[in-house]
Parts: structure tokens; sequence; C-alpha cells
């Protein structure tokens, strides 16, 4: 009986250990990679189409990777970095282009091969992130799309140390633009991205609540809200 137990238990100690290195050398190397590619939240495609050692590292690295929802801010952390990484390598396999649009079934037939799935950027988002953690609504300020229409991305991986606050930050930055959440008197235009996610806005209230809670000048009681056309415009830097 011991034979058996302690060969398994180091077996399952070195497959833990190795998934463990590789998280961490994950994170280090998207930290780089958008770091480097990154300014202003905005996306240096061209140079990266020209060089894509850094990106083809770190995606080879999240194929093999496993994470459990168990630790909840480490498979968050993961996932979200992962759809940025793999929306700019879309981007960057099909460039140059406009828009992800330009690309038939980008976000919702292209299947990816990560974190021991095949699977596409809406099932990630979808089905990864927002189903298995419902309540979480500042997702939407982290997931970048590639559109200008999108919340900025940031140069920073996420990181499951300090994932809370990185969440908290961009979604209070977001809501607090003067060109994302746009206010005339009375008169508020919203993204569409409020519309067409709305359930998730709504869980406690109203948008207007869900905004308020973020912002330092409350929009008016009674807003007249609206929403404006999202920008699918390429967010590139040359």
């Amino acid at each position: 009986m011991k034979k058996t137990i302690i060969p398994f238990l180091f077996i399952l100690f070195a497959v833990n250990s190795i998934t463990a290195q590789d998280l961490t050398t994950f994170f280090s190397k998207s930290d780089s990679f958008f770091k480097a590619n990154v300014v202003n939240g905005k996306v240096k495609y061209a140079a990266i189409k020209n060089d894509p050692k850094s990106l083809n590292e770190v995606l080879e690295i999240a194929k093999g990777i496993s994470v459990s929802k168990s630790d909840a801010t480490q498979y968050q952390a993961f996932w979200i970095n992962a759809y940025n990484l793999l929306v700019i390598d879309g981007i960057v396999n099909n460039y140059p282009l406009k828009s992800p649009l330009d690309v038939s079934g980008f976000f919702d037939k292209t299947k990816h091969e990560v974190g021991g799935k095949s699977i596409t950027l809406n099932g990630i988002e979808n089905n990864l992130l927002r189903a298995e953690f419902p309540s979480e609504a500042r997702f939407h300020f982290v997931l970048v799309c590639a559109g200008l229409g999108c919340p900025p991305i940031i140069n920073t991986a996420y990181k499951p140390a300090t994932l809370n606050s990185q969440l908290q930050k961009q979604t209070v930055l977001a809501l607090n633009n003067p060109n994302f959440i746009k206010v005339n008197k009375n008169k508020v235009q919203i993204s569409q991205l409020f519309e067409w996610y709305k359930g998730d806005f709504e869980q406690k209230g109203s948008t207007v609540d869900f905004i308020n809670t973020y912002r330092k000048e409350q929009l008016p009681e009674k807003a007249k809200v609206s929403y404006y056309p999202y920008d699918w415009s390429l967010n590139e830097t040359k």
C-alpha cells in the first residue's frame, strides 16, 4: 500500500509544482509583453506582427496551464489575461485590418487552444468567467475586444495578488471617463456595453445605480439614459 501511495503523492506534488511554475512564468511573461506593446490603452499590432516571438511564447505556456475555480483570483486573472492576449493574437494573425469585426467569427467561431481547452473568445468571457462568477460585472472593464469602444487595455498583466484592486481601478476609470459616460445636464449617453449585458449591471438596482457606485460625480437621479453606438475601430497605436 505504501509503495503505491508514495509514488502517487510524489507525482501529484511534481505536477502541481510544474503548474505553479508555469503560472508564475505566464503572469511574468504576460506582464512583460503588455509593458512592451501597450501604450495609453492601445496596442502596437504592427510591431508584434513583425516580431511575434514574445506573444507566441506566452500563448504556448498558456496552452498547458490548468487553473481551478477553487482559487478564484488565480483562475480569473489567468482567463482575463488569456482573453486579452488571444484578442491581440487574433488581430495580429489577420493584420492589417481596421476592426476585429473584419474577421468572420472572430469572437464566436474561431477556437483557441488555451488552458487545456479548445475555446472561442466568447466562450472564455461568457462560460468561463461570467457564468462562473455572475455577480462580477467588473469583468466588462478589463476584457478588451480590440475596439476603441471597449475600455482601454492596460500595460500590465492582471495578477492574483492584485486582481481585485485592478478590477476596481479599471471600473472606476471607465465610469468616470467623460468619453465613456457622456453627461449633458439631465441627459446621459452610455456605451452599448450596458445594453448588451444589462442583466450583469442590474443585479442590485438600475444601470444608473451601478454606474453611480463607481462615480465621483453622481449621475442625475432622473437621468434620461440612451446608448451611443459602439466604436469597433481598431485600438491601434503605431
